[in-house]
């Protein structure tokens, strides 16, 4: 009586890959077509990525001298194409640059007496969820600066209290304006705190401790030790 042959594992091996490829013949004979368009395509998507791409390098690199060339239009006195120059480059898609411009066109408002826009492109700058935070935090810094006198203390307590703290980079300046602010208030003794710490903050520029201790002791808060005496 004849045997069933030995289905090994050679032999379903075999079978399988022959199944395999009348499979991928017919898949494409259907779809060849396609995948050709298809990789056509995403090769040209994939080129027009890399041309955008090293397009905006060029670009951003055309912004940068073009910046540096307004800055040192500024430094030497020559502003009268300044403001225009800005206001292009603040539309630059890299927001470095486009920051700096902003910045750059509120120092030179201030410069020219236009308090307003100064003001104004500052609140952008500090509104602007886009930016890196200590873009923004800087921003708001001189806006409030600028609106102090306008404000109610509380209002720029409020506006200042995340940066108005030891080891932030803006809490000098920030923890000056609070202090202030606490004084108006007729806190004398919470503004004198705040000055002490301020004295004390190796972070702080010396200037902005010097001046620390000094209103420090006169709301009855000895800070005279706390940077040495350099500061008296």
């Amino acid at each position: 009586m004849a045997q069933p042959p030995d289905l090994s594992d050679t032999f379903v091996r075999e079978v399988d890959e022959n199944l395999r490829r009348d499979q991928l013949r017919d898949f494409f004979k259907a779809y060849g077509n396609w995948l050709i368009v298809a990789v056509v395509l995403f090769l040209a998507a994939s080129g027009g990525f890399i041309w955008w791409k090293q397009h905006q390098v060029q670009q951003h690199g055309a912004d940068v001298e073009k910046l540096a060339q307004v800055y040192k239009d500024i430094g030497s006195g020559s502003t009268g194409e300044a403001p225009k120059e800005l206001d292009d480059l603040s539309q630059s898609g890299g927001k470095a640059i486009s920051a700096s411009a902003r910045f750059a066109r509120a120092a030179l408002a201030l410069q020219q007496n236009d308090v307003k826009l100064a003001t104004d492109t500052y609140k952008s700058l500090a509104d602007d969820d886009g930016l890196p935070q200590p873009y923004r935090d800087a921003a708001l810094v001189r806006q409030t600066a600028l609106q102090f006198d306008q404000l109610q203390p509380q209002d720029v307590i409020a506006r200042l209290e995340p940066l108005a703290k030891p080891g932030e980079p803006w809490f000098g300046t920030a923890g000056e304006m609070t202090a202030l602010a606490l004084l108006k208030q007729g806190k004398r003794q919470q503004a004198g705190q705040l000055f002490l710490a301020i004295a004390k903050d190796s972070g702080v520029p010396q200037t902005i401790r010097a001046r620390a201790v000094q209103v420090a002791g006169s709301l009855g808060v000895d800070a005279s030790n706390a940077i040495g005496p350099q500061a008296q």
